[in-house]
């Protein structure tokens, strides 16, 4: 009997192991990505967060964004004030997840300040888009359902018919935050198969830390990332990489 191999979550997929995805997206090239990032847009009346306060914060910063998306969704859950000890042991448990996460002695005022900014710059902007999406209940944590060996996993959001997905990097969009989304919508399509569930047809990717957010069509880029490929054709690609069992992990 072949030994299975390891399972992984599809954020490992897309972000340590791009020979999958380099199979499934040959195109996602710096032109694509480029053409790609040329429509981000910013928020009004949002301000980025201040690279020289970011300076000033020993923390490190994976962490200090990681609890600004834990502090956004409780105030999207209902809660004006989180409380910061509880918002960082989600944090932590978060980063244990993909990295050794050292857990920091204390917060200090300036990581306080720096990741209620960042929450803020989220909540307004994912209550901006629910707005605009009349009728659509805001999902946090949507599931990942698992196939093969790569085992089920969690995104950040959705609403409706888009997955949202938050970055806090100081640069553009790239190759390897699109190879995650499109990881999870082909995931996300093999499992409405099976269940008949609706599939995202759009991606909004957010970052509240340079106040930038850019929204596709998945079926657009699957298409053009791809070697012209329809999604059906790229599923199955997908099973003959990883097996043809789905699995719910």
């Amino acid at each position: 009997m072949a030994k299975r191999l390891p399972f992984r979550d599809p954020r490992t997929v897309a972000r340590d192991i791009p020979g999958v995805l380099d199979i499934l997206f040959p195109r996602l090239t710096g032109g694509l990505v480029a053409a790609l990032n040329r429509t981000v847009f910013t928020f009004d009346g949002i301000s980025a967060v201040s690279n020289e306060k970011l300076a000033a914060s020993e923390l490190h910063k994976a962490m200090l964004f990681e609890l600004s998306v834990a502090r956004a969704e409780r105030i999207l859950q209902g809660e004006p004030a989180p409380n910061w000890e509880e918002v960082l042991a989600v944090a932590v448990k978060r980063q244990r997840r993909h990295f050794d996460a050292k857990v920091p002695d204390k917060l200090e005022q300036v990581d306080l300040d720096l990741s209620e900014h960042a929450a803020s710059n989220l909540v307004q902007m994912l209550r901006r888009t629910q707005d605009q999406q009349t009728g659509s209940d805001l999902l946090i944590s949507p599931l990942i359902a698992g196939l093969g060996w790569i085992s089920s996993g969690f995104g950040d959001f959705a609403l409706g018919h888009i997955l949202i997905e938050v970055k806090h990097t100081d640069r553009n969009f790239t190759a390897r935050d699109f190879r995650q989304v499109l990881m999870y919508w082909l995931l996300k399509y093999s499992a409405s198969i099976e269940r008949s569930e609706d599939v995202w047809t759009a991606c909004l990717l957010l970052n509240p830390r340079r106040n930038s957010g850019l929204l596709f069509n998945f079926d657009e880029v699957l298409h053009s990332a791809s070697a012209s490929s329809n999604r059906v054709e790229l599923l199955e690609l997908l099973r003959s990489i990883v097996g043809e069992e789905p699995t719910r992990r």
